[in-house]
């Protein structure tokens, strides 16, 4: 009472600036609610003309209002503020999900990768930042709904003291948006009848029935298994004997091969790669499979390679980890004639998936003996990764099978600063050696929102991680070495594109001719560069596709 004084005292004494303040506030309120209204869900939407348009969500609601008594029409104002609230948020979620995974925000799924998020801020800036940039956007969010659920109970008292005119103003525009909608009035090439929140609020529900469905669906699919029943002496008979190796290397994706700015440099790595493998005794084919995923969330990638599923979100992924759906991996281990080992330098905490790809052992980022220091997200460069993978399992002499090991490695994850370098492969130790490579290198902070500079970045993370591996490969592959290189997805759109593919590339490297012979049907390119008119297979195609090449016999399940 005593703030409603004062405010009236300080009105009756400066009438022109009360009105001033007056016209701010409602002009401010209108813009705020009709702007949330409009808001597009992609960042590449957000033009002036998107906002030039006339909501029937603001009609009908303003109907709405006029037809309540005060009190509901109060709480009625309140709620709908606070529901405009958190459709902007949807929307600013699906303008992210968008521009970092190729897809928009799942309601049902999603909420546990805002947890993700936070620990790659962590990761790559700092935990402070991370801290700070939690915090301010919960207080954002809780913000935003107040002056949502402020304006539009201003809005409704405006209209409560004018019913008539109100009403008047209603019909108007109501006639307005029809004649509108009828005779498809745009400007500047966008309708100006709109039904944006409408259609999103049920884009939003169908996408939620969707989510329950597919849970069902895809356990039909997880039961049914083409090698589910193959006895463990009719799997992979012709890689006997073979040290087997499938490689992720982190966003490696078709854009470091073909879009202009970085596949310069990094086709030049490929090819010199080749050359001195092949000098070394080793040949690759190459093709390209269309992953699962986009910008990130590689562990789907890895999931639907191994498991010969599409599992495109985390309910999928959930499901096949808790499945016995065979993994390409775990048929190794299934058949007892190798030893199997994980190398995952981005594992941090404990990692049941293991379980599910038939690894024995895993090497997480604290188990490789490493000192130096981290590379943003990166724990460790991945030439130590793989020189701690040949100290620790590869290089070993009292084994007496073949090993079978999945390794993935970080280097080019964004990012993508700072990066590591190569160094001599007897100098690595600890890792002490790349401190002063990793203080030199550019800070995540000048690369993560420079576009061109991220493109430059990330092509030379993919040149090291190629280089890293194949000169590991060159150094210590033997006659009975066979390799397994793909990329999990590609980069963010930032640096693919608005419009990228969400194409891979894959090859297959050994020295024993027969093993790439097996392949020969698959119509791959020599060389660890796949052509462009390469086949393009999916992400899920793979695992089967290598069973039969290799002689495994189909024993179907479910």
């Amino acid at each position: 009472m005593v703030s409603g004084a004062r405010w009236w005292q300080w009105r009756s004494r400066h009438p022109r600036a009360a009105r001033v303040v007056w016209w701010t506030v409602t002009v401010l309120a209108f813009g705020l609610v009709l702007g949330a209204l409009l808001l597009p869900n992609r960042l590449a939407g957000l033009e002036v003309n998107r906002f030039t348009r006339l909501p029937v969500e603001a009609i009908i609601g303003a109907a709405l209002l006029l037809a309540l008594p005060r009190r509901p029409r109060t709480v009625v104002a309140v709620l709908g503020g606070v529901l405009l609230g958190a459709l902007t948020v949807l929307n600013v979620l699906d303008m992210e999900f968008t521009e970092y995974l190729g897809r928009d925000f799942d309601l049902v799924l999603d909420w546990g990768l805002l947890d993700d998020a936070q620990s790659y801020v962590a990761d790559s800036m700092g935990r402070a930042t991370a801290v700070g940039a939690a915090i301010g956007l919960v207080l954002l969010v809780v913000l935003l709904s107040a002056l949502m659920a402020l304006a539009t109970v201003r809005i409704s008292n405006l209209m409560a003291r004018d019913t008539r005119r109100a009403t008047r103003a209603t019909l108007i525009a109501a006639t307005a948006w029809v004649t509108c909608s009828v005779v498809g009035l745009q400007i500047t090439g966008m309708p100006v009848a709109s039904h944006r929140s409408a259609d999103t609020l049920v884009k939003k529900a169908r996408q939620v029935r969707q989510t329950i469905k597919d849970e069902a669906t895809f356990g039909k699919e997880v039961r049914h298994d083409t090698f589910g029943a193959t006895p463990a002496d009719q799997l992979v008979p012709d890689l006997r004997g073979k040290d087997m190796i499938f490689t992720f290397i982190e966003s490696y994706g078709r854009s470091a091969i073909e879009d202009p700015v970085m596949a310069p440099g990094v086709d030049r790595t490929l090819g010199t790669s080749t050359q001195a493998l092949a000098k070394a005794g080793f040949h690759a084919k190459s093709g390209w499979l269309t992953s699962a995923t986009y910008g990130g969330s590689s562990w789907l990638g890895h999931s639907t390679t191994l498991s010969g599923l599409w599992v495109d979100n985390q309910q999928r992924y959930r499901s096949v980890m808790a499945s016995d759906h065979l993994s390409l991996t775990k048929a190794f281990k299934k058949t007892g004639a190798w030893d199997t080992v994980g190398v995952m330098p981005g594992v941090q905490k404990g990692w049941p998936e293991a379980k599910y790809y038939g690894l024995e052992k895993v090497y997480n980022a604290f188990e490789m003996g490493y000192q130096g220091p981290k590379f943003s997200w990166s724990t460790m460069p991945d030439q130590y990764a793989l020189e701690a993978f040949q100290r620790l399992e590869h290089g070993r002499t009292d084994r007496d099978k073949p090993l079978m090991s999945e390794i993935i490695l970080t280097s080019s994850h964004q990012p993508w600063a700072p990066i590591p370098k190569m160094v001599d492969w007897d100098s690595l130790g600890d890792g002490s050696v790349f401190e002063g490579i990793e203080k030199a290198g550019k800070k995540a902070s000048d690369v993560i929102a420079d576009g061109t500079a991220s493109k430059e970045e990330y092509g030379k993370s993919i040149q090291y991680s190629v280089t890293a591996l194949t000169q590991w490969l060159e150094r210590y592959g033997t006659d009975e070495t066979v390799l397994v290189v793909l990329g999990d997805h590609q980069p963010i759109a930032r640096v693919s594109g608005d419009n990228a593919s969400r194409d891979v590339p894959i090859s297959l490297v050994a020295k024993d001719s027969k093993v790439l012979d097996k392949i020969a049907g698959w119509n791959w390119t020599d060389g660890l560069k796949p052509a462009h008119n390469a086949p393009v297979w999916k992400m899920s195609a793979f695992r089967d596709k290598f069973l039969t090449a290799y002689g495994s016999t189909p024993h179907p399940t479910g």
